[in-house]
């Protein structure tokens, strides 16, 4: 697939904020600080297009992005940051929950953890909620130029083991710096979407 174009669409927390043409959605998934937006802006070949901050915490609505003109990519608030109130945290985990059950326009979940560290308890958490509901999933463990060739094996397996990845779920390495991993992405949203 290619990248013809990409643009911020809009913003919302609630169904009737959303997008209403039944574009397919692939939503993006992490804890605070792992790369989302670094991420979606690699894989678009934009800079600024998701904002990425130094502070966590700073996503706090569904941001839609619509890309090519038919498909809509997704960017929620991050899960696991301490400084966001409790109450907040909790308003965050309802309206995220709500989106992955309800919304008939989603067609599959982008998980992003991050190579160089363990996943952590909350990543473990989204992932079971994933399977449980049966919400089709692929892991992305970004932030890959930081680790040595050598030892990149040994930190796919801590996250396999952790997560405990079901067979059909892809796991795929990728570096926002490098672009590694970028094809990967882009064939498999190009096979969901035709």
């Amino acid at each position: 697939m290619k990248i013809k174009s990409a643009e911020y669409k809009l913003t919302g927390v609630r169904f009737d904020q959303f997008p209403d043409n039944n574009f397919p959605e692939f939503v993006m998934l992490g804890r605070s600080n792992v790369g989302k937006s670094s991420f979606i802006n690699s894989l678009l070949n934009k800079k600024n297009l998701a904002y990425t901050s130094s502070k966590p915490g700073k996503t706090q609505t569904l941001n839609f992005f619509l890309i090519n003109k038919e498909f809509y990519l997704v960017d929620v608030p991050g899960y696991g940051y301490a400084k966001v109130s409790k109450k907040m945290r909790e308003e965050f985990g309802k309206m995220i929950e709500n989106y992955l059950l309800n919304r008939t326009t989603l067609k599959h979940s982008f998980l992003i953890v991050d190579l160089r560290h363990q996943p952590s308890e909350d990543d473990v958490l989204m992932y079971e909620f994933l399977k449980y509901y049966q919400v089709p999933t692929t892991i992305i463990a970004t932030k890959a130029d930081k680790i040595g060739k050598t030892h990149i094996l040994k930190h796919i397996k801590l996250i396999e083991k952790t997560l405990n990845i079901k067979r059909n779920d892809n796991l795929i390495i990728y570096s926002s710096e490098t672009k590694q991993g970028k094809d990967d992405v882009l064939n498999l949203l190009e096979k969901l979407i035709y």
